[in-house]
């Protein structure tokens, strides 16, 4: 039996493939999710999908297609959700511009129940601390379920 994990090749989205991450005393860690990249306006992003066979990861994929078909609007309200989230009254045109410049979208997360999760991170580094993020959970209709600080 091999002990290579299995990979998922989609046309739209590429090759997943199981997420490990490897240790400093040389030791490897199985995450319960698999991993590709895909280019968008230049950008590398990375796509995550809950999961440990592909024949549980297989039903997000449409899910994550279509987030990546939308990106460019789904991005801009997790960014205003970020701003929202964090301002004591309404905020102003300019901060949710502003945001949507500062904040690039890094890697995208799609779960079993549907949600995906959009994790950003602070391009211009005034607004979180090093070594933490925004992530906005979008519900199966795309709405804010919440905004959180991961690090």
């Amino acid at each position: 039996m091999s002990d290579a994990s299995p990979t998922i090749d989609d046309p739209e989205l590429g090759t997943f493939t199981r997420a490990t991450s490897e240790l400093t005393d040389g030791s490897v860690i199985t995450h319960d999710w698999f991993v590709g990249t895909v280019s968008v306006d230049g950008t590398e992003l990375e796509l995550m999908l809950e999961g440990t066979t592909p024949d549980e990861v297989a039903p997000l994929l449409p899910r994550m297609r279509d987030v990546v078909k939308r990106l460019a609007h789904l991005r801009r309200v997790a960014t205003d959700a970020v701003v929202a989230n964090f301002s004591t009254g309404e905020p102003e045109p300019h901060d949710l511009d502003d945001a949507a410049s500062d904040l690039a979208l890094e890697a995208i997360e799609a779960t079993p129940d549907g949600t995906v999760v959009f994790h950003l991170i602070d391009d211009c580094g005034e607004h979180f601390p090093e070594g933490y993020w925004p992530a906005v959970h979008l519900g199966i209709d795309d709405a804010v379920q919440q905004v959180t600080v991961e690090s």
